[in-house]
C-alpha cells in the first residue's frame, strides 16, 4: 500500500472516510449509488464494469461480481468481456457496454458518429448518461484504489459480514 494506515483501521474505510473527510464520503456515496440506483441490466452493467476493471488492473474490481436478487453473471463472463469483440456470449447491448467502457477509458476522443449511431439504436439517452456516469465512477475509483494499493486489501462496506 502506498498510504499509511493506522494500526487496526480498515484501509478502505480509513482512506475513503477518515483521511479526506470532505471528499471521501461524497466519493463513496457516488460509488455506491452506481450500484444501488442503476436501471441497467446486470449483464451490460457487469460488461462495462469488468472492462474498466481489466483496464485499471484493480484486483478487487476484477474479483468482485455484482449480485442482484441473488443473480450474478455466469462463470467465464470475465473472459468473455476481454473478448468482447468476438465472443458469442453477448447480445448487442452487452457488447456495446464493453466497447463503450473500453473506448471511454482509452480513447474517448475517438467516439465517432458511427459509434453513437449504434449506441443510440440500443440505449436511451438516460441509459447512456447512466452508463457514462457508472464508467466514470469505476474508472476513477478503481484506478484510485489500484494506484494507492488498496485493491489488494479492500472490502466494500456492503460486503462486510
Amino acid at each position: 500500500m502506498r498510504i499509511d494506515i493506522p494500526e487496526g483501521a480498515e484501509p478502505l474505510a480509513y482512506v475513503w472516510g477518515e483521511l479526506v473527510p470532505g471528499i471521501g464520503p461524497a466519493a463513496s456515496a457516488f460509488s455506491l449509488a452506481v450500484y444501488e440506483h442503476t436501471t441497467l441490466g446486470l449483464r451490460e452493467f457487469e460488461a462495462a464494469r469488468l472492462r474498466v476493471a481489466q483496464i485499471n488492473g484493480c484486483l478487487f474490481c476484477l474479483d468482485w461480481r455484482t449480485e442482484r436478487a441473488g443473480q450474478k453473471v455466469e462463470e467465464g463472463f470475465l473472459d468473455a468481456v476481454a473478448r468482447w469483440r468476438t465472443t458469442d456470449a453477448f447480445d448487442d447491448r452487452t457488447r456495446l457496454a464493453a466497447e463503450y467502457a473500453e473506448r471511454y477509458a482509452l480513447d474517448h476522443h475517438g467516439l465517432d458518429g458511427e459509434f453513437w449511431e449504434r449506441m443510440t439504436a440500443h440505449y436511451s439517452q438516460a441509459e447512456i448518461v447512466e452508463l457514462s456516469m457508472s464508467i466514470g465512477s469505476w474508472l476513477a475509483f478503481g484506478r484510485l484504489n489500484h494506484v494507492l494499493g488498496l485493491d489488494s486489501v479492500c472490502v466494500l462496506p456492503s460486503a462486510r459480514g
